[in-house]
């Protein structure tokens, strides 16, 4: 791996957006093992993205303004459910004292489906890998794949450490009802931001 690969990754690994969001709660409301299961989530949540812009579907996407659309107000609408959910105390964010099995279930779902939903994430390894790929390469598909499992592991690893960051400071907060109630609201705006964000996004 190439170091400007490796730097390119980190820079748009560790950016906040909406995988980082979904850390960062779960670590919140439900603890340091909540965090990892979202964080291990949104990395799965790459694959469907992966294996577009390997395969080239990805291409489909960029080039068809109905295919891109139809998955960009999926994704929409499910940022938009979520900041319900938080406010409503419902769903994979709800804040309780320990990670049930269940529970972790709700997060782990959640945690795929934000990231799956979201073609921008297709049109990015689309553009991003190729640059990495040299034009003399034996076997570009796998020369991909080998960069997307990179990314993918850089990802689990970002996100834990945001996850954990977010548990340690937990008990502070939900002991307190009034920082619960703004972290609430500050959680489901940052969810319709960035649903708002991805309508007005373009191919």
């Amino acid at each position: 791996m190439t170091p400007e690969f490796l730097l390119t990754s980190f820079i748009v690994v560790a950016s906040p957006g909406t995988g980082v969001l979904i850390t960062l709660a779960a670590g919140l409301s439900r603890g340091a093992r909540a965090s990892i299961v979202a964080a291990f989530g949104c990395t799965l949540g790459i694959l469907p993205h992966m294996a577009a812009a390997v395969s080239g579907l990805a291409a489909l996407l960029h080039a068809s303004a109905l295919a891109f659309e139809a998955v960009k107000y999926l994704g929409v609408a499910y940022l938009l459910f979520m900041a319900w959910q938080v406010l409503k105390e419902k769903g994979a964010l709800t804040v309780e004292p320990e990670t049930t099995p269940h529970s972790a279930r709700q997060v782990i779902v959640s945690a795929i489906l934000a990231n799956a939903l979201n073609p921008k994430l297709s049109i990015f390894f689309f553009a991003f890998l190729p640059q990495f790929v040299s034009p003399g390469e034996a076997s570009p598909i796998l020369r991909m794949t080998e960069l997307s499992l990179v990314f993918m592991l850089m990802t689990f690893g970002v996100f834990v450490v945001y996850g954990f960051f977010a548990a340690s400071v937990r008990n502070h907060v939900i002991s307190r009802p009034a920082i619960l109630a703004w972290m609430r609201r500050t959680f489901a705006a940052a969810f319709v931001l960035l649903g708002a964000r991805l309508a007005l996004s373009e191919r």
